[in-house]
């Protein structure tokens, strides 16, 4: 039997690596759909929503290296795609969309559903292919899925229905995808660095994503040179472990003396990070040499004494034995010692967490550290759950962090932690989720889970508002408006849904509550945790412009009559001043 093209978009995916598809079926895409069921080789995940499947794809391909497919019908479906094809793009997932498209002979006559996938996908592809004639197939295909692995990021192939089902033409339908080379900074950059370095007194770095292969060196290099280490979100998990250089993080987020490292520092490395808060950046007096394998990132946060192109662990291999071992650690040992005194004062509500009601959020995330597997995958939603996952939880070895860290976008744990179950099938994958986003995408997903008896552990932190929007307000001098909300039990949703529930309102009830929920098989748990909404984070280094915003939002909310929320925001951190 004669293949016809949507046969041959399957053959090629598989050739590529492609083993799953997310997404749901629909009029255009039903070739399409009806031709990997012939194939055989591709697992469907047929998800409620098609965002969700996205991001679920978007953690399997970032934990795997793999290209993964999603798909959405013409029209609504996939512009249901974008979201999640935007955290794609951030995250640096090599994501193939596959786009139902309007009948050949109906483009350009504003059909229904018909859409222009060029247009629509141009802020999120880094490829758009659209198969009109049977003769593209193997280029739009072939570019879509080389595109998606070499600038690790999504690509889209749009496919009306009546051309998937023509015959495919006769050439050979397999791909081989290359390699991308991870080669260091050219020997004049080298020289450059080895320069600025040995001729400062002072070495910080600072690392992110980009560090992923590169611990065993940037720690070589950061003892050689005395200096203390700090990173991004991304970076924590590739720095902090087993580092005694490491010095936390900066930003909100921040923990340590990170900041006092790399803006009182001689000369700041930068390496594999694009760190988008350049408030919490030195601008002046420092010398900043950035490394990174994407030259679009250089320079773009604060002026450089040098940018470098190059991918961080060959650039820093060659390095390390240009540059001249420094004694002095005086610098170092000042910024590790602010490290452990700041660690120490986040245990405030760690340590006092089993009296305290509200749960305290950061004793819930100490709890869960302690409990999770050495090898556990934590995916923690953008807001409040990033804050505590970044802060009380240890990372390193094979435990891993992720999220939509660079799109922010709400939402992303529980699909993030339901593809990583796909991926690495019975270890622990555990989504710490807001109750916005939880309501927002994963709680009707949550059905997926229970069908595909995935053990996904979502734990839920059930405060009533959209917690860092509200902390968001009052940065900003704001009374905080449009925040809170109403939550049901999700611990009977879920035992109706056909998952596991567990409902947490007294502190003593939570280490049994956690255990129960990580050992849990053969399904999805929902543990349901009331945590106190009047819990802040204090970041190590407060920018004037926030502290300022807040004294305002708090005279604000006194003048308007809110005196009661401020007296108890106050009370119920005491502890952080």
């Amino acid at each position: 039997m004669a293949k016809n093209v949507a046969d041959g978009l399957w053959d090629m995916l598989v050739s590529a690596g492609v083993r799953r598809c997310y997404g749901i079926v629909g009029d255009a895409l039903n070739p399409v759909i009806d031709a990997m069921r012939r194939n055989g080789n591709v697992d469907f995940v047929h998800v409620r929503h098609e965002e969700y499947g996205v991001f679920a794809a978007v953690a399997e391909a970032c934990l795997t290296g793999r290209p993964v497919a999603v798909c959405g019908t013409a029209g609504p479906g996939v512009t249901h795609l974008i979201n999640g094809l935007l955290d794609a793009r951030k995250e640096g997932a090599p994501i193939i969309a596959l786009a139902g498209d309007s009948e050949s002979a109906l483009l350009d006559s504003g059909t229904v559903e018909e859409l222009n996938p060029y247009k629509f996908f141009d802020t999120a592809a880094h490829y758009i292919g659209r198969i009109t004639n049977p003769a593209q197939l193997h280029h739009v295909v072939s570019s879509a899925v080389t595109i998606a692995m070499a600038e690790h990021g999504p690509t889209v192939v749009a496919l009306p229905g009546d051309v998937a089902v023509q015959d495919a033409p006769k050439l050979s339908l397999r791909l081989s995808v290359p390699v991308p080379q991870r080669a260091p900074a050219a020997a004049a950059d080298l020289t450059a660095m080895a320069e600025i370095i040995d001729d400062a007194d002072r070495i910080a770095v600072f690392g992110g994503d980009g560090c992923a292969d590169a611990g065993v060196e940037v720690r070589a290099l950061a003892a050689k040179l005395q200096a203390p280490v700090g990173y991004s979100l991304k970076g924590k998990q590739w720095l902090e472990h087993d580092n005694p250089n490491a010095v936390g993080m900066t930003g909100l987020l921040g923990y340590g003396g990170c900041w006092e490292a790399i803006n009182k520092c001689d000369v700041l490395l930068m390496l594999g990070t694009d760190f988008p808060f350049p408030n919490f950046l030195p601008h002046t007096g420092v010398k900043v040499i950035q490394v990174d394998r994407n030259p679009r990132r250089l320079g773009r946060r604060i002026p450089l004494a040098l940018g470098v192109i190059g991918d961080v662990q060959a650039t820093v291999s060659e390095l390390l034995p240009m540059v001249a071992a420094k004694s002095a650690n005086r610098f170092l040992n000042k910024c590790v010692k602010a490290t452990h005194s700041f660690e120490k004062h986040l245990q405030h509500y760690v340590t006092r967490g089993p009296e305290l009601t509200p749960i305290r959020p950061e004793y819930l995330a100490a709890l869960l550290d302690e409990a999770a597997d050495d090898d556990a995958l934590f995916f923690a939603d953008t807001g409040t759950a990033v804050i505590w996952a970044s802060r009380h939880i240890h990372y390193g070895g094979d435990r891993r962090l992720f999220g939509s860290f660079s799109w922010a976008s709400m939402a992303n744990a529980s699909p993030n932690a339901f593809g990583a179950q796909l991926a690495f099938p019975g270890r622990q994958t555990i989504a710490l989720c807001g109750d916005g986003g939880f309501t927002m995408l994963g709680l009707g997903d949550l059905l997926t889970q229970v069908q595909r008896r995935t053990p996904v552990v979502n734990v839920v932190l059930n405060n009533g508002m959209l917690d860092f929007v509200d902390i968001e307000q009052q940065e900003a001098g704001l009374i905080p408006f449009g925040t809170e909300f109403r939550n049901p039990d999700f611990g009977k949703v879920a035992e109706a849904m056909g998952a596991k529930g567990i409902r947490v309102e007294e502190p003593g009830d939570l280490p049994d509550a956690i255990r129960t929920a990580l050992a849990h098989k053969g399904g999805p748990v929902v543990l349901d945790v009331l945590v106190d909404k009047h819990a802040l984070a204090m970041p190590a280094h407060v920018p004037g412009a926030t502290a300022a915003g807040f004294t305002l939002s708090l005279a604000r909310q006194t003048l308007h009559g809110d005196l009661d929320n401020v007296v108890t925001t106050a009370e119920h951190n005491i502890g952080l001043l």
